[in-house]
């Protein structure tokens, strides 16, 4: 089976019409700066742009599209020894292992030498004694189906939209992936719909096969492929900009902590250019 478009949420073939492409001047002033860009969920069921550690253009509800362009080949993990404070100062993990092996060398307080023998990661150890402890999460660089400049993001993916299984073509993610491979098709050549699951009884995001990519879209992932900037959007190092710290499954992506106080082992830790219905990334998250 070849780009079998039955798996799409939009089918129709792939469109080869010739586009103008972005300017080299407008890349360069779309990526100045060396700032950080993400896509932050929220429990209120919406996606906001953060450019810098402030949020560009109005939120939109309920879904984006986007081409997911880079992903580590395993999952994270990520421990905070403090309660979760939505009102708290932004701060970094106190222990995380972007291939889920070890801990970083960053981390300012490793759990185990190994996460598989670590006792932040037994059932249990989690806030009253439910659950893991350590979490799992992952990170991806990608682009927001209709902006032509190419910038790319970073987007965050908490455990609980991890794992499960699908139904159809709507999955939580390793099982979308997965998925998709079976289908002969891949993460970075096709447009995603990333929504929330509004039968979940917490924040939970599933991932939906749209279409594939156009000449024009293909080649925008190519060249950010191509850039180191794509891979440092997925993983966590301790030179992360804006306050942007990782998620919990439960809070969404709000990126707070409580202020650092004295450990208790006990808690639980926080945690591509068309489109059928928005034409551009202006469109999707309002004029900057």
């Amino acid at each position: 089976m070849t780009n079998d478009v039955s798996i799409f949420k939009q089918g129709g073939a792939v469109s080869t019409a010739n586009r103008r492409e972005p300017s080299e001047l407008a890349k360069s002033l779309s990526r100045s700066g060396g700032g950080s860009r993400r896509i932050q969920t929220n429990t209120n069921g919406t996606f906001r742009r953060i450019v810098n550690g402030e949020q560009v253009g109005d939120a939109l509800r309920g879904s984006i599209n986007a081409i997911i362009v880079y992903a580590l080949p395993k999952v994270s993990r990520i421990f905070y020894a403090q309660d979760y404070d939505p009102d708290a100062k932004a701060a970094m993990p106190d222990c995380w292992s972007n291939l889920g092996d070890t801990p970083e060398a960053g981390a300012s307080n490793p759990q185990g030498s190994t996460c598989n023998s670590c006792p932040k990661n037994v059932d249990g150890s989690g806030s009253k004694g439910k659950g893991r402890a350590c979490r799992f999460q992952r990170r991806v660089a990608l682009l927001l189906e209709g902006d032509t400049s190419g910038a790319v993001y970073q987007f965050n993916i908490p455990a609980k939209s991890l794992f499960g299984k699908g139904i159809g073509n709507v999955h939580p993610f390793e099982s979308y992936h997965r998925f998709l491979a079976a289908n002969n098709e891949s993460l970075d050549n096709l447009v995603t719909q990333i929504s929330y699951n509004l039968n979940a009884d917490s924040m939970e995001l599933q991932f939906t096969p749209v279409r594939t990519l156009d000449d024009a879209e293909y080649a925008l992932v190519v060249e950010a492929q191509a850039r180191p900037d794509t891979k440092q959007a997925a993983v966590l190092t301790v030179a992360a900009r804006d306050g942007a710290a990782p998620v919990r499954a439960e809070e969404g992506d709000a990126p707070t902590v409580r202020p650092a106080k004295a450990a208790r082992a006990e808690q639980s830790p926080p945690p591509a250019a068309r489109s059928a219905s928005l034409a551009s990334a202006v469109e999707l998250f309002g004029k900057d």
